[in-house]
């Protein structure tokens, strides 16, 4: 078929293959980031697809903060068993208690930026020489200066100035000994992509991102889940509230917002008028103007 009779859904699906079979083809260890979150969830479908009907070669690798959605963990487990891939799980609990990483004190503590340390003690640990993330541009400025295959040093680092040409769809995954990349297929879609490739492939997603009744309370304008995680001002009253999130991460700096939207038809249309981004509802985020950049510099996701 020719190309210009695909939809744009199956030209982005066509590219992401191609990197994944690239990953195959040049590194010997590949480890795919999976968080049970949407984009995790598309990779394990591309990976299906670029390797049908062998099993996904990639084992599949969660960084655990201990503050995850528990529908986001049942849902990881349910995939897992699902398309029956191996799953390995590295705590950051298990850093803090090695000494390896200190937790956050304070009203707006989190672990999110702990799991930098570890997923490098994890990909050291099984030598992976790759791991693929479902990181895409058009989520922070600081993404979109990432290529298809990001090079990290000898200390997981990223240096943004040092970024290899992908000419003609070349990619370079050259490295020195205890180097080794950051892939990411979806580089070129977008959250609409996403979902509406989720929508076509009726894929299973967790019931989180699901408009439902959860208690939450509200600070600084963002709108979080009360959990025992998260410390809670005076102030700040839990009420129940309709809402779903846009993105999962840690509940101690990931947002919901206030959404009716109880179908992928209705969250199309919700993301399709949108005029805030995704990641506008991340915590993590808004610590500082690079607060993304600094923490890929320091091997982040």
């Amino acid at each position: 078929m020719s190309q210009y009779n695909l939809s744009h859904l199956d030209q982005l699906e066509a590219e992401s293959i191609f990197v994944m079979r690239e990953v195959a083809a040049q590194f010997e260890k590949a480890a795919l980031l999976f968080s049970g979150g949407k984009d995790s969830i598309v990779l394990v479908r591309l990976a299906q697809k670029a390797f049908h009907p062998a099993k996904i070669p990639f084992t599949l690798l969660h960084v655990d903060t201990g503050h995850n959605f528990p529908e986001t963990i049942e849902f990881r487990d349910f995939l897992v068993n699902k398309v029956g891939a191996r799953l390995v799980v590295r705590l950051v609990q298990d850093s803090i208690d090695q000494g390896r990483c200190v937790e956050e004190k304070g009203i707006n503590a989190s672990r999110n930026t702990l799991q930098t340390v570890t997923l490098l003690d994890a990909l050291a640990e099984f030598q992976f020489d790759v791991a693929i993330g479902g990181a895409r541009r058009d989520e922070e400025k600081a993404r979109a200066k990432e290529r298809f295959f990001s090079h990290r040093d000898e200390f997981g680092q990223w240096d943004p100035k040092n970024q290899r040409p992908e000419l003609w769809n070349l990619f370079n995954g050259r490295k020195a000994h205890g180097e080794h990349f950051r892939v990411f297929p979806l580089s070129n879609w977008t959250e609409m992509d996403v979902w509406q490739y989720i929508q076509r492939e009726r894929l299973d997603i967790p019931s989180i991102y699901f408009a439902h009744e959860r208690e939450v309370f509200d600070r600084n304008g963002t709108i979080y889940a009360a959990s025992p995680f998260m410390q809670r001002l005076p102030e700040e009253k839990v009420e129940k509230r309709i809402v779903r999130f846009r993105t999962v991460g840690d509940m101690t700096c990931t947002g919901a917002v206030d959404s009716p939207a109880a179908t992928l038809d209705e969250i199309i249309a919700e993301v399709a008028a949108a005029r805030k981004t995704e990641r506008g509802t991340r915590a993590d985020d808004r610590r500082s103007e690079t607060a993304m950049e600094d923490r890929k510099k320091a091997g982040y996701f």
